[in-house]
């Protein structure tokens, strides 16, 4: 099981209000700019409605210029500047990049990559997680700003260094290989336990002292799979012991101030298991760039989902977002009309209390120079200053009456598992092809496509209080959570699972009898080997759908078992391909082929139906218009309305009070007219809960 979510406190308004408000600014890097500047930085924030500002990320070679020499001057009237004009400070501990002193007189503290190679110093994170010589000195800078700014007013939040692991998740140096060994030490206590749970019978691997073990660098073939899995564990273990190493020197001298990190839940970013990582801050903060693609906007609000139930359902930070173009793409075009807003309103629709974006004016210099910010090279007469200043009235004004409110849980949710995510794409497997994210974000689509609310929620959370909980390629299942899935089942739930399910325990060795493995007797169904498709080759099924990626041969065990689907093409033609198999109160159904979000919506539709889960959106609005719902202390609902295409949508049969957005025409039976969504528009109402 995960752990919990901190209990901890949310941000500490330097006027001492305790009403609920929106947190609204972005990363301020006033050490790039001369002072004159500063001022006008002040009196823009203010325009747009800034009322929290990151300070200092990058700051470690300005505030530390050499070993016994520190500057704090400028730090201090940048937090003074921004208290006297009523913005908060989320201030950084500064750690995220070591300057350049620091690495010439200690070289050993630079990564090591799997090839041997030393990752130099030039860009950022170029530290090893585990190496004593940098966290000596780290600690060092964090205990000088600690001290230094315990007591200054415009501290609300301590940042723990910045995007932990972006760039230096896997270190493969020595410091790292000793690290590993005492991490396994822990984990295994004896070697007898190691060499069972490795495998190491296989190539003769077998260990006679915890000192021959290294990480899993370059070697001559596929290293070791359950190697390579500790490995990704400890990796995820080391920067988790990093940020409480932090955290705690922050909370001795300011236990009153909450600490957070900000996550980077979005896209393929994997290394880092932050539903472990959860419970060691204070409040969840995220960072999250869209993800250009046909499921763009389905992947911001799936990772917006995800991190609100990280959270725990309360509050959480979005710490860096864009306000239009990135610069590390490969192609970057600038946002939409609407595209600025509609992002930043669908992380609060899930449950953010603070919007905040990269950064906030656009560096002359530097890597970055070509990010976006709130305050563009174009400066403040630009459309997109235009468009930050409307987003800070609106979470100002209209919208402080949600502030505070909680997600409402939905029927529905997508279970997903970083160690299956790891395991399930490691090397030596079926097919290279896999995408563990991509196939839990294609049923998440379908859920959108079909209108229906569905939370994304960590394995640990457990499956309890949801009528239909799918679980894609949950490849690695010990034998805890094959009784929890089970119990789930036979008391009443509606488990999915795919294929390449339920094939591993945690040493990630194969379950025997045949796959799926653990859920075998579950779902039903057994097959004897796996048949992964080419690229580009695919199989047709009954229902009209169409299968790429995968099939298995799939064998009925239990005839009790219904075919939902069966091949209609290939050497599987006749054979099923999607089955349900009821299970106590409940049932178990299985997906044996990857079949994308448009051909999921039929058999989704199909689970729903049985589970007795459907749309709360009106039938014109399914598939168009996104639902996300907040809970106030009041008990009053807060229903977000997303457009989800580029065509404006009228949602009819919603009453409430309209925050943001308008309607139009007639009222209906509800006497409500309906709801106007522009293109890619955003409305938000307030409800009575008793209207459903």
């Amino acid at each position: 099981m995960s752990p919990a979510p901190s209990p901890g406190r949310w941000l500490r308004w330097p006027d001492g209000a305790t009403t609920p408000r929106f947190a609204y600014g972005a990363d301020y890097n006033p050490e790039q700019w001369p002072r004159e500047v500063w001022r006008e930085d002040i009196a823009l924030m203010r325009e747009a409605g800034v009322n929290i500002v990151s300070l200092a990320i990058f700051s470690w070679a300005r505030l530390q210029p050499a070993e016994d020499a520190w500057d704090f001057g400028w730090l201090d009237e940048a937090m003074d500047l921004l208290h006297a004009g009523g913005i908060a400070v989320d201030l950084a501990t500064a750690t995220a990049s070591p300057p350049p002193w620091l690495t010439t007189a200690h070289p050993e503290i630079l990564p090591v990559t799997a090839t041997g190679e030393t990752v130099w110093p030039g860009a950022r994170q170029h530290w090893r997680p585990t190496s004593p010589v940098f966290r000596e000195h780290a600690l060092r800078l964090v205990t000088a700003l600690a001290e230094r700014y315990a007591g200054h007013p415009a501290l609300a939040a301590w940042h723990v260094s910045n995007e932990l692991g972006c760039h230096n998740i896997y270190d493969y140096s020595d410091d790292a290989a000793r690290a590993f060994r005492a991490w396994l030490r822990a984990r295994y206590e004896t070697l007898d336990a190691l060499n069972h749970a490795w495998g190491t019978a296989f190539w003769s691997q077998r260990y006679t002292d915890f000192e021959q073990i290294l990480p899993p660098r370059l070697a001559a073939s596929h290293p070791n799979p359950t190697q390579q899995l500790d490995f990704k564990r400890f990796s995820s273990d080391a920067l988790k012991d990093y940020l409480r190493a932090e955290r705690e020197v922050l909370r001795r001298a300011t236990p009153e101030v909450p600490v957070t990190t900000n996550f980077m839940v979005m896209g393929e970013t994997k290394g880092m298991n932050y539903a472990d990582w959860a419970a060691e801050v204070d409040f969840v903060a995220n960072d999250h760039y869209v993800v250009p693609g046909p499921q763009a906007v389905d992947e911001l609000s799936f990772s917006a989902n995800l991190t609100g139930n990280l959270a725990g359902g309360r509050p959480w930070f979005l710490m860096e977002h864009s306000t239009s173009a990135v610069n590390w793409q490969p192609v970057n075009r600038a946002k939409r009309p609407g595209e600025l807003a509609r992002d930043s309103l669908l992380h609060v629709a899930h449950g953010a209390d603070a919007v905040c974006f990269f950064q906030w004016r656009q560096s002359a210099a530097g890597a970055e120079k070509y990010h976006s910010a709130m305050v563009p090279h174009a400066g403040a007469d630009s459309e997109v200053f235009r468009s930050v200043t409307r987003l800070g009235r609106l979470l100002a004004d209209d919208l402080a009456p949600a502030a505070g409110s909680a997600r409402q849980p939905a029927r529905a949710a997508v279970l997903f598992d970083w160690e299956s995510w790891w395991a399930s794409e490691q090397d030596s497997h079926p097919t290279s092809l896999l995408r563990y994210r991509q196939e839990a974000l294609d049923w998440y689509s379908a859920f959108l496509a079909l209108g229906v609310r569905a939370d994304v929620i960590p394995a640990g959370a457990g499956p309890d209080g949801y009528d239909l909980v799918v679980a894609p390629v949950l490849h690695l299942v010990t034998s805890a959570l094959a009784k929890e899935l089970t119990r789930y089942a036979e008391g009443g739930g509606h488990l999915v699972a795919t294929y390449f399910s339920g094939i591993v325990d945690e040493h990630d060795h194969a379950w025997l009898g045949g796959y799926p493995g653990a859920l075998r007797e579950l779902l039903g169904v057994r097959v004897e080997e796996f048949a992964p498709l080419p690229d580009g080759e695919s199989v047709a099924l009954d229902n009209g759908t169409t299968g790429t990626l995968w099939t298995d041969r799939v064998e009925v065990i239990d005839p009790a078992t219904e075919m939902l689907a069966r091949y209609a093409s290939g050497d599987l033609a006749g054979r099923p391909a999607v089955t349900r198999r009821p299970a106590g109160a409940g049932s178990a159904a299985y997906v044996s082929t990857r079949l994308g979000p448009g051909g999921l919506q039929p058999v989704l539709a199909r689970l729903l139906d049985a589970a007795g889960v459907g749309s709360e959106l009106p039938a014109p609005a399914r598939g168009r218009v996104e639902l996300a719902v907040r809970v106030g202390a009041d008990g009053a609902a807060y229903w977000f309305l997303v457009n989800r295409t580029d065509e404006p949508v009228e949602v009819p049969g919603v009453a409430g009070e309209l925050l943001t957005g308008s309607r139009v025409g007639e009222a209906g039976a509800d006497g409500a007219a309906p709801v106007l969504l522009e293109a890619r528009g955003v409305a938000v109402l307030r409800r009575d809960q008793a209207m459903g």
